[in-house]
């Protein structure tokens, strides 16, 4: 059983394990009461643990930080040249993205097929294409609104 309990009715937790089993109250805020039925140490049973739960947590963080430091001093840096043979294919990683990216519009939008790559009129061509598409839908709503039908609106535009 928990020595800890919370009464539903009251802003104050039980400590069970002061001594003689008297119970005592003490906020739950965090704030302690520097009397207990012995006179000595917290009023709420936690409070020491915490205190040594903090300090073991402190010490763990040191330690994985002392362990990080080692590992990162053991790891070779990369010279000039990996950083720049690494930026260099990240760039062309990015490129070859986009260029896929334009090849699926060319696919996707009509009147592009077999043109030249030029990435404006492509992104031009998009943007008329897609307007033009929400316009018929919009249209198609009106005129299936208009003979009595019902559009859900996640169809609609």
């Amino acid at each position: 059983m928990n020595t800890n309990q919370i009464t539903p009715n009251s802003n104050a937790h039980q400590d069970k394990n002061n001594n003689n089993g008297n119970l005592a109250t003490a906020p739950l805020n965090g704030q302690h009461s520097s009397a207990s039925s012995s006179g000595t140490g917290p009023t709420n049973a936690s409070a020491g643990s915490t205190t040594a739960n903090t300090s073991t947590s402190a010490s763990a963080a040191a330690a994985a930080a002392a362990a990080a430091a080692a590992a990162a001093a053991e790891k070779p840096r990369l010279t000039e040249q990996e950083k720049k043979n690494n930026h260099i294919a990240s760039e062309q990683k990015r490129r070859q993205a986009i260029r896929e990216g334009f090849d699926r519009l060319t696919e996707l939008v009509p009147g592009l097929e077999g043109q030249g790559r030029s990435e404006s009129v492509v992104l031009k061509k998009s943007v008329d294409f897609m307007r033009k598409s929400a316009d018929e839908r919009r249209k198609l709503v009106r005129e299936i609104e208009g003979r009595g039908g019902c559009v859900p609106d996640e169809l609609r535009v």
